[in-house]
């Protein structure tokens, strides 16, 4: 790997600086005017989940929850309720419990801080940098997939980062950092859009990329990547029957018998409704009687369901 000196550092900040400026998705979060709360909803949403599915669901819950304590004033199930189809149920839950954290805590404020940003419930370390950064301004190095894409193909000229983020990764972030807290911010900001819009995984925009005659892998020829990265499978997986278990759950305005999900009601000649959407949907899986058991158990487990008068519900 051959580091960039500061000259040609400053020459890359400058570079993706003004490619930011010019081709910057329009994103609500990024909006001069949105609070530090909906940027902390949108790092939460934004994990392993796309822009174009995340924007309708943040809408909806920044209307319906301003503010943290607006949602800390909810049940936990409420907010499982308008997490919708996004997956990754639990990052409502985290959510909920960082928002009667931040009411009850610190008087209503999310942290201006990464360490007391990082004591949030669910709050880990790329999101505690990442608010720090994109709420506050602060000079905190983000490290997410996008920008260790980027970072390996400009830097180290290989196609793929390593599978895990290493000790090293984090050690070359940090030394690209701006030492101007303001460019900082811009750096993570745009480097991560980067990756996002240009520098993707499967099919790079390579001339459109506003770095291009300093990326080392399109030097060593594009290179293929060293390992095969493993797809998130989903379609008959334990992760699809909890999904359509959770969508019985969200659409139930009172508890579900647990017979309801194992078998199938009479086929009556004519459309399901309600409820029974996403119940006709839950049993067209056809999962074997102990998988879906396995998914009923561990939404129990998980919080993301409870039993109430022999049926369940979401957590109240």
């Amino acid at each position: 790997m051959t580091l960039p000196d500061s000259g040609q550092l400053a020459s890359l900040h400058r570079a993706l600086d003004q490619w930011f400026s010019e081709a910057a998705r329009d994103l609500p979060w990024r909006e001069a005017d949105c609070s530090p709360w909906g940027i902390l909803v949108s790092e939460v949403m934004l994990q392993q989940t796309p822009v174009v599915r995340v924007l309708p669901v943040w809408l909806d819950w920044m209307e319906r929850w301003p503010t943290p304590a607006h949602l800390a004033d909810e049940s936990s199930g409420a907010a499982v309720r308008h997490w919708g189809r996004l997956g990754y149920p639990r990052r409502a839950l985290r959510l909920h419990a960082a928002a009667v954290a931040i009411r009850d805590q610190h008087h209503g404020r999310v942290p201006e801080n990464y360490a007391e940003l990082l004591g949030l419930p669910g709050v880990g370390n790329y999101t505690a940098a990442a608010v720090a950064a994109f709420a506050f301004g602060r000079r905190e190095t983000v490290v997410d997939t996008n920008i260790r894409r980027v970072h390996a193909r400009l830097f180290s000229g290989s196609a793929l980062p390593a599978p895990a983020l290493t000790a090293g990764e984090m050690r070359l972030a940090d030394s690209l950092l701006p030492k101007d807290q303001e460019l900082s911010v811009r750096w993570n900001a745009s480097v991560m859009e980067l990756g996002a819009m240009v520098c993707t995984a499967r099919s790079p925009k390579c001339a459109d990329c506003p770095v291009r005659s300093s990326c080392a892998w399109l030097a060593a020829g594009e290179p293929p990547p060293s390992y095969t990265p493993k797809g998130q499978s989903w379609h008959g997986t334990d992760r699809q029957v909890r999904g359509a278990v959770m969508a019985v759950l969200r659409e139930a305005a009172t508890p579900v018998p647990r017979e309801m999900f194992e078998q199938a009601p009479a086929d009556l000649g004519f459309a399901p409704s309600g409820v029974g959407i996403p119940l006709a949907a839950l049993h067209r899986l056809n999962s074997a009687p102990e998988q879906l058991e396995r998914a009923l158990e561990g939404l129990l487990m998980d919080g993301l369901a409870e039993m109430h008068d022999g049926g369940l519900r979401l957590p109240a």
